[in-house]
């Protein structure tokens, strides 16, 4: 192999070394006791405007592992607070009403509320049922415009997955406007049970933005600004056997004038 080849290689990989950093993000794991919350996630573009806002698509992560390598005790409940420079606006998007998605495939939950998508990604389920080694399922997941009530917005998650048999998720999560310190938003989400108890859910990502017009003004769904060249999310996770994992996160920005 010429001198030359082997320079262009070492470049190439050097190069997907730096992209794959750049990719993985500022992973925050946290544990207690046996269990393990892996957060991660950011917010495109990165450049954002010093005053004002600009439309963003916001990227949630989270992984739930257990030391020993155990079936994880399952995710009941989850209450987020992000950075007040962070804002949603859903008024004039179409909605979507809970039970439009309850035992619905993932085609059927587009057909019936594509026009009120504001975000998808996948989701992983393990189920644990006694005397059988776990069953591992992973599967798309839809985000649904659910409406906005005064400063509450909902938004609803639809997960099909195999557990063992194809089954339908529907999270609804209530996005509501705070004044607490530099948090502006909160989220706040109840999981309900999955196989009867059995299923616990160890991963999740998702992409979450939509641009859209109404009444002949341009508007997004999620817009955010960078002031501070940081914007702060804090959380915590409530699990089925009454552990609680809570997390702090801080992003960077650029700001532009």
């Amino acid at each position: 192999m010429s001198k030359h080849l082997i320079r262009i290689l070492l470049l190439a990989t050097s190069l997907l070394l730096i992209l794959a950093a750049g990719a993985a993000g500022d992973r925050k794991v946290e544990c207690v006791a046996n269990l393990c919350l892996t957060d991660d996630g950011g917010i495109l573009p990165t450049k954002l405007p010093r005053h004002g806002t600009a439309p963003i698509t916001a990227r949630l992560f989270g992984e739930v592992e257990t030391r020993d390598g155990s079936h994880p005790p399952a995710l009941r409940s989850a209450d987020i607070e992000i950075d007040r420079t962070i804002e949603i606006d859903a008024v004039g998007l179409p909605t979507c009403r809970f039970g439009q998605l309850r035992a619905t495939s993932s085609a059927a939950a587009r057909r019936a509320c594509e026009d009120a998508i504001v975000g998808s990604g996948r989701a992983k389920v393990e189920v644990s049922f006694p005397e059988q080694s776990p069953i591992v399922s992973s599967g798309p997941v839809l985000i649904f415009n659910g409406g906005v009530h005064g400063k509450t917005t909902d938004v609803f998650l639809h997960a099909y997955v195999n557990v063992p048999a194809p089954t339908a998720v529907v999270v609804k999560a209530t996005v509501r406007r705070i004044r607490r310190g530099p948090y502006g938003l909160e989220i706040k989400a109840q999981i309900p049970k999955i196989a009867g108890g059995a299923g616990s859910a160890t991963r999740f990502d998702l992409s979450i933005g939509r641009e859209y017009t109404y009444k002949g003004q341009k508007k997004s769904f999620l817009e955010a600004g960078c002031p501070t060249g940081r914007w702060l999310a804090r959380g915590q996770a409530g699990f089925e056997d009454g552990t609680r994992v809570a997390l702090a996160h801080v992003f960077t920005c650029t700001a532009s004038h």
